[in-house]
């Protein structure tokens, strides 16, 4: 196992494209017929250590498994972050690593650390290599070229960041893919059905919201139907402030009801405007119907056009 087993260690939150990459040379180091084994934690690090300061996912576990799998790994560990398992030592770790999974690759990108404290590095990687018979590759970064001309290494942070400042299209560029969140729709204050917009209002967990704004994007049902949806992400000021929420509304669709706990998946596909306080519910409900007409417009574009 250990001539043709390549493995590579990381969050892997995202799974966007500067992963793939990893997961490509992996897989060229392997050949068609080793093994790509792809090693992550659950939790993040960072919650474990700096409890309440981890950054929100990118992806469900579930999500995160099949994104791996998609892209290269034939199995992935998911190694279980306590404060027992991070207090080990950089050699420990990878000794341990290494007598479950017999690899004859690491590959990694630059700036790789592991281990206690995050002592362990591309160049003690090496000297573990060796002794223990594995050879370590280093994969350069990925730059992406976002919308505005800029290059931007493609990170999981990087993406984060596009997303809080809803440019969903710029971090799309760097995900490889448009950004999903997921969940159950949960009981809202039930106002948008009252002024003919109803949404549904989805308990996203821990997945990153991108930032106070209306989106064009769309709508997956349990059925696995689309449409079109004009998501709203933000604190509702016209109607006061509340926390931060996440609801849909959903166009050409006629199933509302009282019944909540059903699944959503939302894909947002491009920011329409910000969110800001209106003086009356009327010019509210106007400016609800020109997103709903933008949303309608974005949706009937051929793939990558522009909003």
């Amino acid at each position: 196992m250990a001539a043709n087993t390549a493995i590579s260690i990381g969050n892997f939150d995202g799974v966007h494209l500067g992963h793939r990459r990893l997961l490509a040379a992996a897989r060229s180091g392997a050949g068609p017929t080793g093994t790509v084994v792809a090693v992550t934690f659950d939790p993040h690090p960072a919650a474990v250590l700096r409890p309440g300061d981890a950054p929100a996912k990118l992806l469900t576990m579930p999500e995160r498994l099949v994104q791996l799998r998609e892209h290269g790994a034939d199995e992935v560990i998911v190694l279980d972050a306590t404060n027992a398992f991070l207090a080990t030592s950089a050699d420990e770790f990878i000794k341990q690593l290494h007598q479950r999974v017999p690899f004859a690759l690491i590959v990694e990108g630059p700036g790789f650390r592991f281990g206690r404290g995050r002592r362990g590095s591309l160049e003690s990687l090496a000297v573990l290599g060796s002794e223990l018979g594995f050879r370590v590759e280093q994969v350069e970064r990925v730059t992406v070229v976002l919308r505005d001309g800029s290059q931007v290494p493609a990170s999981s942070s990087m993406a984060r960041w596009l997303l809080a400042l809803g440019r969903v299209e710029d971090a799309a560029l760097v995900l490889g893919r448009r950004y999903e969140l997921a969940g159950h729709v949960v009981r809202g204050d039930q106002r948008g059905r009252t002024i003919g917009f109803p949404t549904a209002n989805i308990d996203h967990g821990d997945l990153l919201l991108p930032g106070d704004g209306i989106y064009a994007g769309c709508a997956t049902l349990p059925d696995g139907s689309h449409r079109a949806a004009a998501v709203s992400v933000g604190t509702k000021p016209t109607f006061g402030r509340s926390e931060r929420v996440c609801e849909a509304h959903l166009l050409e669709f006629d199933g509302w009801s009282e019944d909540y706990g059903w699944s959503l998946r939302l894909r947002f596909d491009a920011w329409v405007r910000g969110q800001f306080h209106f003086d009356s519910v009327p010019a509210l409900v106007a400016q609800m119907q020109r997103d709903v007409d933008r949303t309608r417009h974005f949706s009937q574009q051929p793939e990558g056009a522009p909003a």
